[in-house]
């Protein structure tokens, strides 16, 4: 009987999941993760509820960076971040995989087996999205002198975007909201980030911008009027290059 590892949609969720899946010793057909609330009822399987502990997540996250090596560490983390459900068990059949071949440093080369396959795609996926929000996301000055982000991502990109943001601006107060995960990252000025989830936060503090931030959102719409061609437009190009889903909280678009 398939025994089937019900988890959070979190990276310590999925980690713990994957330690016990481990633990159990069972083989590729044998067990599966789930994540909780998108769950597909199956015949004949054991359903079992993962606990969720720090313990078992860094456990994992040192098993694969010393087994599998760091460039599959850094692919199976990113793919951990993705809204595709099946993400958790794509992770835990590369790692079985990895288990049958002589190098388990090359796993991500073996891109004929279905589940490394899976786990590259979402990798891929996941940092193409996040570098794409590295050049589109749009900081402004709140009332208050926090410089306040909004973002609508399809995966969990926070914690890919926050040291990019950390590195270039560490002198600033600052955060970035996923709104679709409500989520956010906050970085205090001179200190590390963190990922906040859960929190009960009064967002109407986020419309409220200082005059400085008024007068230069005018300026920079203004510039982009300004600088633009209209016979020139070419509306298919800039889809390429910039898909309407980004525009929605970009200054420049909201003219």
């Amino acid at each position: 009987m398939k025994t089937v590892y019900v988890c959070n949609d979190t990276v310590t969720g999925i980690f713990s999941g994957i330690y016990d899946a481990w633990k159990s010793k069972k083989g590729e057909s044998e067990c599966e993760i789930a994540l909780r609330g998108m769950l597909d009822q199956q015949l004949f399987c054991d359903y079992v509820e993962v606990e969720e502990t720090e313990h078992k997540a860094i456990a994992v996250e040192a098993l694969i960076k010393k087994h599998l090596g760091r460039r599959a560490y850094w692919d199976i983390y990113h793919a951990v971040l993705s809204a595709d459900q099946r993400k958790g068990d794509a992770v835990l059949g590369t790692m079985l995989a990895a288990r049958m071949i002589p190098d388990s440093t090359k796993i991500m080369e073996h891109l004929s087996h279905p589940k490394v396959e899976k786990v590259f795609e979402l990798s891929r996926n996941v940092g193409g999205e996040a570098h794409s929000y590295k050049g589109f996301l749009r900081f402004r000055e709140l009332l208050n002198g926090v410089l306040y982000a909004e973002i609508e991502p399809k995966n969990q990109i926070l914690t890919c975007l926050a040291p990019h943001f950390a590195d270039r601006l560490p002198v600033e107060n600052w955060m970035i909201h996923d709104k679709a995960h409500q989520m956010f990252a906050v970085h205090e000025a001179g200190k590390k980030w963190v990922i906040l989830w859960g929190e009960e936060i009064d967002e109407t503090v986020f419309e409220k911008v200082s005059d400085k931030e008024e007068e230069y959102a005018r300026l920079w719409k203004g510039f982009c009027r300004t600088i633009a061609i209209e016979s020139r437009t070419n509306s298919r190009c800039q889809l390429q290059h910039l898909p309407l889903r980004y525009r929605g909280k970009m200054t420049e678009f909201n003219l």
